[in-house]
């Protein structure tokens, strides 16, 4: 089992490596993952009572352990790192000006600043050097955590940045004293020349820099770090305070803790859904960006489901709450997010293994360089310097930061995206993925048939939708609601109405007995029937409709048709040089038909859904890397056969389950998107490591004083500024992810709004398209096309919001349809 720990005092990747191992070593513990970014860590344990041992352990270790609390205690929480800021940012005032006073006193004269006459002079040596002690010793206190710390560490065996830090300043701070009484001697016995070298070499104001640097270094790091969390909290503000329920016929308002299952929810126009249910009654245009990231409001009408922290744009709206608490849609993504956040990357490895011995190995160093220096002559002045120097330009800050805080902002911004991953691998894995395998029905397709052609045999289309609609309104097969749905209208009453097993239906309307079904019913009455090869050929299923006096009507062809935005989602994965696969357990003449109109050129068909997976795990044994895209129940076992297994939001629970990446829109756009934030993130975290280290690399050596023979040394204040910036550049660099994307959306946003759709062909009708202004949400896209069908000769009106227009099909008077449009509220721009 696995259980989630909150750890205290972890400053760099090291503290982290050093809770991991004492942890592990627990009997009981198979796992442990540490998320030094977050100060928490999850161990998978074999019952709760080791979970006793392990906050031992790492108590014992130096640092503190505890269970996290209730929820409640968020705000507490954040309120304890608000008020940790605030103590920090005044360490780093009250340090900075007693450090500007001491830097006055120690440097001043070499820029020409004046200083008073008893500051002067070898007399006066024993006075300044007393100033600058009492100088140096309120940074040393307001910065103690370092020694307290630090120096603990180090009592535990494992030193950590603290350490390097308290070693660094308190050598310079100890060597100062002992050069105080060193003066001090040499006064009393009359060496002033021993005066002069001690009081020009006293090292006070390099302990008080270092400290104050490197707190600031640390603010500036907290602080970016905080923003790193933006994603969760954005999402987590989603959600509505309270909730408008009708309890005992009377409407209440109650905080959203207390709605309960099965409670009836109110929320009107304007107001954010407070948790997930079915609409029971009245109609509304959602706003779903937050959790889908879809741009255009949903229509919602009874029977559909709603999600919490959406928002009702316009209309009203009654549900019943189904889903409420930490079971909501939006608790859910909060949860994934900060799994997903808080789990370490395969790439995190190297990176661990550097940082469990990175901190012993920088002591070894520093004790090497001055042994070396003193051996060769150069003084203790300078090999003191250059100890100093290596430990506090090692800190292993950005060697820990440089993974976890690319992590957690690549997974917020996915999220924004309506792109959830579920943990840190499938995040790089998805990055060098080079096949895409698609399931096709409900993952290409729609899943559910549509009318694709009316063809009409001596009547309007019109009159056939009519009849079509009117004998298969009782009927349960998925193809008679197509035909119903594209009818839309008044649909005249049926008697007599029968089912014929595996041929069709027939029944009475006004007064004549009509028959719809396949070739078979049309050959028992002894009709003759046209062929229609092509309609076949493109994957599309055609229901034959006639008269009991023998008179053919006509063909109503109906198919599993394509998602809008399919073709488009495919040609952006192949322009990423993505192979793209479809999966699908359809012959092959209609797999063929819909690959053509996406554009795939890889098929896999008569596939049975228990050998999806088997298919998958042939495309890997040729060396490919796959993710697997599906909605259904038997597309799991291939989601968890490939590299990486993708779920479609829309889909079902189970499959959402298997998959380690959840396109929450259902859209297939976020396939590339999921992909090019993969690589984006992989690349950043790249620039993170390669900084860290390159850094470290450069820096210990010079500071080291390879260098000096050629003049170039490194002093411990400007290596407390370094190693402080690079803290800062690796975590300012990750922040860049939370605008990725951004650009391309704003660039394309434009162009989208003015397409404009070519017209619908039809084998016996026309199309109309009609620019609109004014359309804003689903209930203007469905008022327009009210207006539009009941214009007379109308077969159908279908609006695009983006495009902003309405394409009417059918012989309907354009200026007709114009006036209805106009009458309607909105205005005709052609």
């Amino acid at each position: 089992m696995k259980m989630k720990l909150n750890v205290t005092g972890m400053t760099c990747a090291a503290c982290s490596a050093r809770v991991e191992k004492v942890t592990k070593a627990v009997p009981g513990v198979n796992a442990a993952e540490v998320n030094l970014l977050a100060g928490t860590m999850v161990a998978d344990v074999e019952n709760e009572a080791v979970i006793q041992a392990v906050i031992k352990a790492v108590s014992d270790s130096g640092y503190g352990a505890s269970l996290p609390g209730e929820k409640k205690e968020e705000k507490s929480d954040n309120r304890h790192q608000e008020n940790a800021m605030k103590e920090m940012k005044k360490r780093i005032i009250w340090s900075s000006v007693f450090l500007v006073i001491l830097m006055y006193f120690t440097m001043g004269h070499m820029v020409g600043l004046p200083a008073p006459h008893w500051y002067h002079g070898l007399e006066n040596a024993m006075v300044a050097a007393l100033l600058q002690f009492f100088l140096t010793l309120p940074a040393v206190y307001l910065n103690r955590s370092y020694f307290t710390r630090g120096l603990k560490s180090l009592w535990h065996r494992a030193p950590n940045m603290d350490s390097l830090i308290a070693v660094g300043s308190g050598a310079a701070l100890i060597y100062g004293g002992a050069a105080l009484f060193m003066m001090a001697n040499a006064m009393g016995e009359g060496d002033w020349e021993t005066v002069r070298r001690y009081s020009e070499n006293l090292y006070f104001e390099s302990a008080a820099m270092i400290l104050t640097l490197i707190t600031l270094g640390k603010f500036l790091e907290t602080r970016a770090k905080g923003k790193t969390g933006d994603a969760i909290r954005k999402l987590m503000d989603l959600s509505p305070k309270t909730a408008l329920v009708r309890r005992n016929g009377a409407e209440t308002e109650i905080p959203v803790e207390d709605v309960k299952l099965g409670d009836t929810v109110i929320v009107r126009s304007g107001g954010r859904i407070p948790v997930d249910g079915t609409v029971l009654q009245g109609r509304g245009a959602v706003d779903q960006s937050a959790l889908t990231g879809e741009s255009v409001p949903v229509e919602k009408r009874p029977g559909d489901s709603v999600a919490a922290a959406t928002i009702n744009t316009e209309g009203y709206l009654e549900f019943r709450a189904e889903k409420v608490g930490q079971d909501t849609t939006l608790s859910q993504i909060i949860h994934m997010v900060e799994e997903a956040g808080g789990s370490k990357a395969p790439i995190a490895r190297m990176a661990d293994k550097i940082a469990g011995v990175f901190v012993p190995v920088v002591m070894c160093i520093a004790a090497a360089a001055f042994v070396f220096w003193m051996v060769m002559g150069s003084g203790l002045e300078f090999s003191l310097t250059t100890a100093i120097s290596v430990l506090v330009i090692s800190c292993p800050c950005a060697l820990g930061l440089a993974t976890p805080v690319a992590i957690m902002v690549g997974t917020g911004r996915g999220a924004g995206m309506g792109v959830l991953f579920k943990n840190a691998e499938s995040l790089e894995n998805l990055h060098n993925v080079d096949t895409v395998v698609l399931d096709k029905t409900g993952t290409l397709t729609t899943g559910k048939p549509a009318v694709t052609d009316v063809i009409p045999n001596g009547i309007s289309q019109g009159h056939l939708l009519t009849i079509a609609a009117a004998i298969e309104q009782r009927s349960e097969h998925p193809f008679a609601k197509a035909i119903l749905a594209k009818a839309n209208g008044a649909i005249h009453a049926v008697e007599d109405f029968q089912t014929l097993p595996g041929r069709g239906v027939s029944g009475i309307v006004d007064g004549k007995r009509y028959f719809g079904g396949n070739e078979k019913l049309m050959t028992e009455h002894n009709i003759s029937v046209p062929h229609y090869e092509n309609l076949t050929g493109q994957g599309k299923t055609p229901l034959y409709f006639a008269c009991e006096d023998g008179t053919f009507l006509g063909a109503i062809a109906a198919a599993d048709v394509l998602k809008a935005d399919s073709k488009e989602a495919v040609a952006a994965m192949q322009k990423m040089k993505l192979d793209v696969v479809m999966l699908t357990g359809d012959n092959r003449q209609v797999a063929e038909a819909i690959a053509a109109q996406a554009g795939i050129k890889h098929i896999i068909s008569d596939v049975l859904p228990g050998d999806k997976a088997n298919a998958v795990k042939k495309l890997r044994a040729e060396g490919r890397k796959v993710v697997m895209v599906g909605d259904g129940i038997n597309d799991a076992p291939a989601l968890v056969t490939a590299d990486v297994g993708m779920a479609i939001g829309a889909g079902t629970d189970i499959a959402m389950e298997s998959a380690d990446v959840v396109l929450m829109s259902g859209s297939l756009k976020g396939i590339s998107d999921a992909v090019a934030l993969s690589k984006a993130t992989i690349r950043n975290i790249r620039q993170n490591l390669f900084w860290a280290l390159f850094y470290n690399c450069l820096g210990i050596p010079v500071a080291a004083g390879v260098l000096s023979p050629i003049g170039i040394t490194l002093s411990p204040m400007i290596g407390a500024a370094a190693m402080s910036c690079s803290s800062v550049f690796v975590v300012s660099n990750a922040l860049r992810l939370r605008y990725f994307g951004i650009k391309k959306e704003e660039k394309t946003a434009e162009p989208a709004a003015e397409a404009v759709p070519a017209p619908i062909k039809e084998e016996n009708g026309m199309a109309t398209v009609i620019k609109v202004e004014g359309m804003m949400c689903t209930h203007c896209k469905a008022m327009v096309e009210k207006v539009c069908k009941a214009v007379p000769g109308t077969v159908d009106a279908v609006v695009d919001l983006k495009a902003k227009n309405v394409t009417v099909e059918g012989s309907a008077d354009v200026e007709a349809l114009k006036k209805a449009i106009v009458d309607a509220g909105y205005e005709i721009i052609e």
